[in-house]
């Protein structure tokens, strides 16, 4: 095993650890609603955006459990976009992480709520003292966490991709690239800066971290949609050529195979030129931009 997939295996066991810690399991009424929640967040998944905040953390040498405490909280938030992503009113997927989706395994009421509840928990947590003493480092959390994930970041992003379905002309490269920065990107782009936040770090490499998420955010999504058309369900844990079913735009479809695969390596190249002022310590973090476009599911 590689010194990165050994890390990312190590930070995917914590990052669970912490979820248990902050999910654990309930009695009583709620306890359907917290089993959905739990079941849509612990286990599986890359744990890329985790990741990301434990190594930025680690840059400013932050407390494992501070981070992780982040970690835990930008996995929640991904969850409950891809519990209601996957709901028959949007996607309308059986198979996430190699098992059931949540409004499968559960209901669609159920799904929504769990969702609703993750996304909530994800910003309580955040502003837990638990997770940082100075309340400064909190709000900011916080502040960029909606930011990533609301109108202008992830929402608006899945709000452009419905919309992209019913136009009457195709998105073009530029507006294609746009809904991707919102839909995928700025929620990994937050990741990678979260830890320089943790560590109060300087602006000028906060802003490196940031940009490098950004990148690596760029060339994910590239390389989720050359697994959506190339990938086998078995491998990739989901249903696979539901993008050309949909006829939905994407830089691939736009740019071809080779093209496609020429801009992700373009942009991990950039990302890895943002940690220059990082030195050997950000070495896993480099690995991470080339896995990006390497990985298989």
């Amino acid at each position: 095993m590689s010194s990165l997939q050994a890390a990312l295996a190590q930070a995917a066991a914590e990052i669970d650890t912490a979820l248990d810690h902050i999910l654990p399991p309930a009695e009583g009424p709620e306890a359907p609603l917290l089993e959905a929640m739990r079941y849509a967040v612990i286990g599986g998944g890359k744990r890329l955006r985790g990741f990301l905040v434990l190594e930025g953390a680690r840059q400013f040498g932050v407390s494992r459990q501070a981070a992780l405490r982040v970690a835990a909280a930008i996995e929640m938030l991904h969850a409950y976009s891809l519990v209601h992503d996957d709901l028959p009113a949007m996607d309308d997927d059986d198979l996430r992480r190699g098992k059931p989706t949540v409004h499968k395994a559960f209901d669609e009421a159920t799904a929504i709520i769990a969702g609703d509840a993750l996304q909530a928990m994800a910003f309580g947590t955040l502003a837990d003292e638990e997770t940082h003493a100075d309340t400064a480092v909190r709000i900011e959390l916080v502040r960029c966490l909606a930011k990533a994930a609301g109108a202008r970041g992830m929402c608006g992003g899945q709000m452009l991709d419905m919309l992209a379905e019913a136009a009457a002309e195709p998105l073009d490269e530029v507006q294609v690239g746009r809904l991707q920065l919102l839909k995928t990107g700025r929620l990994i782009e937050f990741a990678a800066e979260a830890g320089a936040i943790l560590g109060k770090a300087p602006s000028a490499q906060r802003h490196a971290l940031a940009a490098f998420g950004r990148d690596i955010g760029a060339a994910f999504q590239i390389a989720d949609d050359l697994l959506d058309a190339t990938a086998s369900a078995a491998e990739t844990g989901k249903r696979t050529g539901k993008d050309a079913e949909a006829g939905k735009a994407t830089l691939l479809g736009l740019l071809g195979l080779d093209r496609a695969r020429m801009q992700a390596e373009r942009l991990v190249a950039q990302a890895r030129d943002h940690l220059d002022s990082f030195g050997e310590r950000a070495d896993l973090l480099r690995d991470l931009a080339a896995y990006t476009i390497e990985r298989k599911s």
